[in-house]
């Protein structure tokens, strides 16, 4: 039998208490030698552990993983993120040494894509508009003709901007439903956006043609602003903008100027800032409905994090090519 590999957690001891159960930890002591139950918050406060050390549980909290850490870690094999970007906290010198690292960036991206198709199903069906007239009237003006003109879902065209893992999954998610999918996104080829069930176009076709905008690229140097009062105007009257991504993929005065005048539509569960001011118009307009920043894990769905690590874990004792590698080739366009 294989020697189980010596695995340390490294994170704020809150996340364990929050995202692991208690069948995660039976696992974990299953396939691997857990030095600790209780996460390490510091580096230092692993030392005894560290020259035997192959794999590294980490998570929000955990420090950076830079060239003086890993050189007291000569076995380190992996390193299981338990959260999603590991821009930021991993060094470079990780990549260079030939450590694995695996994120749960694949499970994150669940709970946005359900949250992403919910939005789309109901910027369709006008669900914000008819809701605030029927409270208003208290009374059904079927067929809403008037009041919600070009209402439904049917024969809808869906503009996605980023073939992300979000992206990806609500690509598989519109399959299921009578709509046209395009696609926006510079690194995807027209035959993976085939495969996805869309058409790649260009940025302005896609604005241009769409009853729905959904963003799901990430904020990067080439995407911050992507989208400013050129390309909203582009957007069909009555069109809506979902935003789950991040705020400042859209210039937010520009955003601001186009939803005041009430022409388009908007979803936002992420703005620039994150909170608006007190007294952002975007808080009172009627075309406007606003989530703080809850399309990702929440509650319970946190543990699906977990889930994916501990699978993770498991193919690695037995050797298995692990499913969510993190490509150090593909960090420059990664969130």
């Amino acid at each position: 039998m294989a020697k189980k590999p010596i695995t340390a957690m490294l994170m704020h001891p809150v996340v364990r208490d929050e995202l692991f159960r208690p069948d995660h930890l039976d696992t974990i002591t299953r396939v691997s030698h857990l030095v600790a139950e209780t996460p390490f918050r510091e580096v230092d406060a692993m030392a005894e552990f560290l020259p035997h050390i192959e794999v590294l549980i980490t998570s929000w909290g955990c420090p950076r993983i830079d060239e003086s850490v890993i050189t007291q870690m000569p076995k380190l094999k992996l390193i299981a993120h338990l959260a999603g970007s590991v821009k930021g906290f991993i060094d470079d010198a990780v990549w260079r040494r030939g450590i694995q690292v695996v994120n749960a960036v694949a499970a994150n991206a669940v709970p946005v894509a359900e949250y992403t198709l919910a939005a789309i199903l109901f910027a369709n069906k006008k669900v914000f508009a008819l809701n605030k007239n029927y409270l208003k009237y208290k009374e059904n003006r079927a067929p809403w003709s008037k009041e919600a003109p070009n209402v439904g879902n049917y024969h809808k065209t869906i503009g996605i901007i980023g073939a992300s893992h979000v992206g990806q999954l609500v690509m598989e998610h519109l399959q299921r439903f009578d709509m046209r999918v395009l696609l926006y996104d510079p690194f995807t080829t027209p035959l993976q956006a085939r495969h996805s069930g869309a058409h790649k176009v260009g940025l302005a076709e896609l604005l241009s043609h769409s009853d729905v905008v959904s963003i799901h690229a990430p904020l990067l140097t080439d995407t911050k602003g992507m989208l400013g009062a050129r390309e909203l105007a582009l957007m069909q009257d009555d069109a809506t903008l979902i935003n789950t991504a991040r705020g400042g993929i859209i210039e937010q005065g520009a955003l601001e100027a186009e939803l005041v005048k009430g022409r388009i539509n908007a979803i936002l569960d992420t703005t620039d800032p994150e909170v608006l001011p007190p007294h952002n118009p975007l808080y009172q307009l009627d075309n406007v409905f606003l989530t703080p920043h809850i399309a990702g894990s929440l509650g319970d769905e946190t543990q699906r994090l977990t889930d994916f690590i501990v699978a993770e874990l498991e193919r690695y004792s037995r050797s298995v090519g692990l499913k969510h590698l993190v490509r150090r080739e593909h960090l420059a366009r990664l969130a």
